[in-house]
């Protein structure tokens, strides 16, 4: 009577955990695209337009860093990855100055999700958003 509780008290802790685990390297991937955005990107130009031709690159370093997850299998699949370049003004040195961002839409998904339509529920996977934000250099 006890064990099918107790088998949902557990799933339900390692589910949490490893939701933790692929949110948290999905976080370091986006933040890791940002960088390098950051880095790449013209001084002069600060448009979406700039951006857009690393698109495929910023993919590849969000995929790679948020599915290398060397004690759990991959549990992140990245569904879309968008840059995106705005000025912003302010009371800053050089003003306007050019703020890269990296949105990606990732979904994190439960292997041990079945468990847990045994008693009545039905979470397969999880879908969200992450962005960052960095100064691109120079400006």
């Amino acid at each position: 009577m006890v064990l099918p509780m107790m088998l949902l008290v557990f799933s339900l802790i390692v589910e949490g955990g490893r939701m933790l685990i692929s949110y948290q390297s999905a976080i370091a991937g986006v933040r890791d695209a940002t960088r390098y955005l950051s880095r790449v990107v013209p001084p002069g130009t600060c448009t979406s337009a700039a951006v857009t031709a690393h698109a495929a690159k910023l993919t590849t370093i969000v995929s790679h860093t948020a599915t290398n997850n060397s004690v759990f299998d991959s549990a992140v699949v990245v569904n879309s990855v968008t840059p995106s370049a705005t000025p912003h003004t302010g009371s800053y040195r050089i003003s306007p100055v050019c703020v890269a961002s990296v949105t990606a839409n990732v979904t994190i998904n439960f292997p041990f999700g079945t468990i847990f339509g045994w008693f009545g529920g039905s979470v397969a996977s999880i879908t969200t958003n992450v962005t960052d934000s960095a100064r691109v250099f120079g400006t």
